[in-house]
């Protein structure tokens, strides 16, 4: 969306109810993308509501010496300008360095609000000054602290419902502590807790690789949930 008046010079966005919910959304995507590449990731997130104090959230702003409070930067008003005439929202990822002369990978992407109209910036700055052992071993599984997760990645749900099934199966299975006799129902409880019966074929499917009637599959679900609403 390109915007007529192209100057800057008397710029100033007024947030509402509804661009500061566009807003909070931010918020969490800052945070989930720090968290995604580790902590030579600088993440901030811009309003347009003062240019002069522009950052209202940023995460290891220490790679910039940054904080809440800082003002736009020069890349950040030529993006604004940029969207003004032509509506381009992406920076193509740039090279640029910081005070101390760190090199950093950076994009910056236009954040829209409510109809539309330009409320903010996202900016990613990937520090490549760090160690390149210290930066890969943020990303590797054998340095990481984080949990080894098999996520199941298709084109349709059919294959996400039959190998989250199998897998529910192999575990159960593998537990010598549940009874032959629960096994199927400790099987659709391990499913339903893992959301897998919000899929539409769910029911069908894992009856049938169960080889029990939907009516049971069902009847484990009403279980479960009267359940949930008791300890509620």
């Amino acid at each position: 969306m390109a915007i007529e008046n192209n100057s800057l010079a008397d710029f100033r966005v007024s947030l509402t109810a509804k661009d500061n919910e566009f807003m909070q959304s931010y918020y969490r995507l800052a945070d989930m993308v720090a968290d995604l590449i580790g902590p030579h990731c600088e993440v901030v997130l811009h309003s347009f509501g003062d240019l002069d104090a522009s950052v209202v959230k940023i995460v290891n702003g220490h790679h910039t010496g940054r904080g809440v409070g800082s003002p736009i930067t020069d890349m950040g008003l030529k993006m604004l300008r940029l969207f003004m005439q032509t509506g381009e929202v992406n920076s193509r990822s740039y090279f640029t360095r910081n005070k101390v002369g760190e090199l950093l990978k950076s994009t910056t992407c236009v954040v829209a609000g409510e109809h539309g109209k330009p409320i903010g910036l996202f900016c990613v700055n990937i520090n490549l000054s760090v160690p390149f052992p210290e930066l890969i071993k943020t990303l590797m599984p054998d340095n990481s602290p984080l949990a080894m997760v098999m996520e199941h990645f298709s084109t349709n749900s059919h294959d996400v419902i039959s190998q989250s099934a199998e897998k529910a199966i192999h575990e159960i299975d593998s537990d010598s502590n549940i009874s032959k006799k629960s096994r199927n129902k400790s099987i659709v409880f391990h499913l339903f807790e893992n959301g897998i019966f919000e899929l539409k074929e769910s029911a069908g499917i894992i009856s049938e690789k169960l080889g029990i009637s939907r009516h049971a599959i069902y009847k484990y679900l009403r279980e479960f949930k009267s359940a949930i609403k008791e300890q509620e």
